[in-house]
C-alpha cells in the first residue's frame, strides 16, 4: 500500500510547532470550533434531531419542510418544535421529541407576553447567552456567524494567494518592463480608497457574500505580490535555478517544481494572520453598515447592537470575548507557525 512519506524538514517543522504548545493546543481549539461550526444544524437549530410521532421516526434537521398538520397540529406552516415537544409533554403517550442543545436558529425571533426584547440569559428559556433586540438568540447568530465569517476568511485567502502568487511569481521571475508596469499599476492601485469604493458599491447594489469577497479580492491580491515578487528574485539567482537551465527545464517547471516549494514556507506562515484578516475586515464592514444583508448572521452586526444598548450588556460582551478567543486563538497558531517555519531553522533546496 502506498503511504505519504513527509521529507524531513517537514517533519522537524512539525516537530517544533508541537513544542510550542499555545499554538499547537490552540490549533487542535481551532479545529474543533470548525469542526462544530460545520455540524451546526445538530447543535443549535429550531428544527428538532428527531420526532417520534404515531410509531414512525422523522429527521426534521436537514429533511425538507414538515407542516404541524403531519404530527396533528392544527396549522399548514413548518412545526414548531419547542411547542411540540410541551405539547407531547402534556398530552403523554410515547410520542416525543428531541431537540437541540440550543433550540433556536440565527433567524427566529421569540417575543413573549409582557416582556420585549433583548432578554438576558435563561437557562429556563435555553437562551444561554440571552437575545439581542429583535429577540434572536445570541449564541445561535454567534455560532452561524463564527461559521460564515470563517468560510468568507479562507475564501478570501485562496483567491488572494492565488491572485498575488501568480502575479508577484510573473513579476519576480520574468521582471524587465512586465515587473515594472506591474510596479506601477500595484501603487496606483493601492491608493484607491478601499472603504469609499465600498460605500459606492453598497449604494448602487445590496452587497451579498461573493460581492464582498470580490470586492475584498480585487484590492486584497498585492501584499502577497510584494512577498512573492521578493522571493522569486531571491530564488531564481540560486545555484539550483542555474543548473536547472542548463539541465534544459522549461521556465514553468523552474517555477512550480524549484522556486515555490522554496517560498512554501513563507506562504505557510502567513496563513493564519490573512484568516484573522478575513474575519477582523467582514466585522468591520457589517458593524458599519456596508458587509452582509440582515438578517444575515454576523459578528459585526451583533456588535454594533451591542454598542448601542448597552444597557444589555451581555450582546457586546458575548461577541466581544468570542472575537477575542478566535483571534488570540489564531494569532497563538501563526505565531507558532512562523516559528516552526523559521527559514534560519529550515531551509530546503531542491
Amino acid at each position: 500500500m502506498y503511504r505519504i512519506r513527509l521529507a524531513p524538514q517537514t517533519i522537524k517543522q512539525w516537530r517544533r510547532f508541537r513544542s510550542i504548545k499555545r499554538g499547537y493546543y490552540s490549533l487542535l481549539v481551532m479545529i474543533a470550533l470548525l469542526g462544530l461550526a460545520l455540524i451546526a444544524e445538530l447543535l443549535v437549530s429550531s428544527r428538532a434531531l428527531i420526532v417520534k410521532y404515531e410509531g414512525e421516526y422523522y429527521f426534521p434537521t436537514y429533511a425538507a419542510f414538515i407542516p404541524g398538520r403531519a404530527f396533528g397540529l392544527d396549522y399548514d406552516y413548518e412545526t414548531n418544535y419547542r411547542e411540540l415537544k410541551a405539547e407531547f409533554a402534556r398530552s403523554g403517550g410515547d410520542n416525543w421529541v428531541l431537540l437541540p442543545l440550543v433550540p433556536y436558529n440565527a433567524f427566529e425571533t421569540d417575543f413573549r407576553d409582557g416582556a420585549f426584547p433583548p432578554y438576558p440569559p435563561s437557562i429556563e428559556t435555553r437562551h444561554y447567552l440571552g437575545t439581542d433586540v429583535t429577540g434572536r438568540d445570541i449564541v445561535a447568530r454567534l455560532v452561524y456567524g463564527f461559521r460564515l465569517a470563517m468560510a468568507f476568511a479562507v475564501i478570501l485567502l485562496v483567491c488572494n494567494y492565488v491572485v498575488g502568487i501568480a502575479i508577484g511569481c510573473a513579476m519576480g521571475f520574468w521582471g524587465g518592463a512586465f515587473d515594472l508596469l506591474f510596479q506601477r499599476l500595484i501603487e496606483i492601485w493601492s491608493n484607491v480608497p478601499f472603504l469609499y469604493v465600498i460605500m459606492i458599491v453598497a449604494s448602487v447594489i445590496v452587497p451579498n457574500f461573493w460581492t464582498l469577497v470580490v470586492a475584498m479580492v480585487v484590492f486584497g491580491w498585492m501584499s502577497m505580490t510584494w512577498y512573492m515578487r521578493t522571493m522569486t528574485y531571491k530564488e531564481k539567482a540560486r545555484e539550483y535555478v542555474v543548473a536547472a537551465r542548463a539541465l534544459g527545464a522549461s521556465n514553468l517547471r523552474i517555477v512550480f517544481r524549484h522556486i515555490l516549494p522554496n517560498t512554501i514556507s513563507i506562504i505557510v506562515t502567513f496563513i493564519p494572520f490573512s484568516i484573522a484578516a478575513g474575519v477582523t475586515a467582514l466585522t468591520a464592514l457589517d458593524y458599519l453598515g456596508f458587509g452582509l444583508p440582515p438578517p444575515t448572521p454576523s459578528w459585526g452586526e451583533l456588535l454594533g447592537q451591542g454598542t448601542a444598548n448597552l444597557h444589555a450588556p451581555w450582546i457586546v460582551t458575548s461577541v466581544v470575548v468570542a472575537m477575542t478567543a478566535v483571534l488570540l486563538m489564531v494569532a497563538y497558531i501563526g505565531e507558532a507557525i512562523r516559528e516552526a517555519f523559521d527559514p534560519k531553522q529550515f531551509s530546503y533546496y531542491a
